[in-house]
């Protein structure tokens, strides 16, 4: 039986609904969580670091399987990807999308690379 509450996470950089996609309406569901990644479009991306996320997020999704669908436990994977998003950032995997609506540098300020000989 569907859950009539629609449970969510939502932090910065990361949504995750306990729902799935019907149109363009989010059902609640027990079976289905729905992922966005990066809403405001704060950062750029590539294919593979995409799905480096959908990956990261299988798996805390797996860790966390035979535990009630709760607040706390959607938060809980919400917050390690959020973690995730910053390691790629720090490794330069993704960057900050300068053309982007919303340009506060969350997760920290960007790297300047600096030439050896200065």
């Amino acid at each position: 039986m569907d859950n009539p509450t629609l449970l969510k996470s939502t932090t910065r950089h990361i949504r995750i609904f306990a729902a799935e996609m019907d149109k363009d309406e989010l059902v609640p569901s027990h079976q289905v969580l729905t992922l966005d990644i990066d809403p405001d479009n704060e950062f750029n991306w590539n294919e593979d670091t995409l799905q480096k996320v959908y990956r990261k997020f299988d798996e805390l999704v797996e860790a966390s399987s035979g535990l009630d669908l709760t607040d706390y436990n959607l938060r809980r994977i919400g917050s390690d990807l959020e973690h995730f998003l910053r390691s790629l950032l720090q490794k330069g995997e993704i960057s900050y999308n300068l053309s982007s609506r919303v340009t506060n540098y969350s997760m920290g300020l960007p790297q300047i690379a600096v030439k050896a000989d200065q």
